[in-house]
């Protein structure tokens, strides 16, 4: 039986996306075989309003904010997911970066 794999998808400005995955790779996400930094990035809008409480790393408070951003999709081992999480959280100028995570089925389970 495959090890149970998690999707990982989150955003970042284009000038954090090299350290989000660098960090990703060093907490051992995103590998296929012997390859490392395996992900898929595409660009696209962030919107959101932070409150007057909020530190925004850009944008400004109290204000719908539209920024570029790189959405970000990867995968890891669900026995290193929180260790990627963590990373991805210390490695992310945003102070409260969207993470989603997802549990995938391996051809095996199909």
């Amino acid at each position: 039986m495959a090890e149970p794999s998690i999707l990982i998808i989150t955003t970042a400005p284009e000038d954090a996306v090299e350290a989000v995955l660098d960090a990703i790779a060093a907490a051992g996400g995103g590998v296929i075989g012997a390859y490392t930094h395996c992900a898929f990035t595409n660009a696209g809008v962030g919107r959101f309003k932070p409150s007057a409480e909020a530190n925004p790393h850009v944008g400004a408070k109290e204000q719908i904010n539209a920024v570029d951003e790189v959405r970000i999709e990867t995968f890891c081992r669900r026995d290193v997911a929180k260790a990627v999480v963590a990373a991805i959280r210390a490695a992310h100028p945003y102070e409260e970066p969207v993470i989603y995570l997802v549990s995938l089925l391996s051809e095996a389970d199909l």
